[in-house]
């Protein structure tokens, strides 16, 4: 009985002593993120790029992160943030001009009203959202 009382114990301190340093470790990581999220909404492109989305019709569509008729921005960003700055003026064009295929069937309207110099803040924006930064 005392074997298994005092091998309960040794256990339980170990899962303690492993639990203090994951903790340390996973609140640093958090602060890290903390401050990178920081970091970035400070930027004046990403909320010029920001606003411009809120004003717009974008978000009948896109969500940060949960897909609706269209991807999640978090979702595009991922998938294209890595190819950054080169395919920002296609990325760009493609919000203007509309397009289909890449995410599926269901076509992006055309959004001609918006300009090219507001279309790349947008983008810029959506691609700042990748899990990479």
């Amino acid at each position: 009985m005392k074997r298994i009382l005092i091998t309960v114990i040794a256990f339980a301190s170990l899962v303690a002593c492993n639990s203090n340093g994951g903790s340390k470790e996973a609140t640093e990581t958090k602060e890290e993120k903390k401050s990178a999220e920081t970091s970035i909404a400070d930027n004046p492109d990403y909320a010029a790029g920001l606003e411009l989305i809120s004003k717009s019709d974008c978000l009948t569509c896109h969500k940060v992160d949960e897909k609706l008729t269209g991807p999640s921005y978090r979702d595009v960003a991922n998938k294209y943030a890595s190819q950054a700055p080169g395919i920002i003026p296609t990325l760009a064009a493609k919000v203007i001009k509309g397009g289909s295929g890449v995410w599926g069937e269901t076509a992006m309207a055309a959004h001609p009203q918006i300009s090219k110099e507001n279309a790349t803040l947008m983008v810029e924006y959506i691609l700042s959202l990748s899990d990479d930064k």
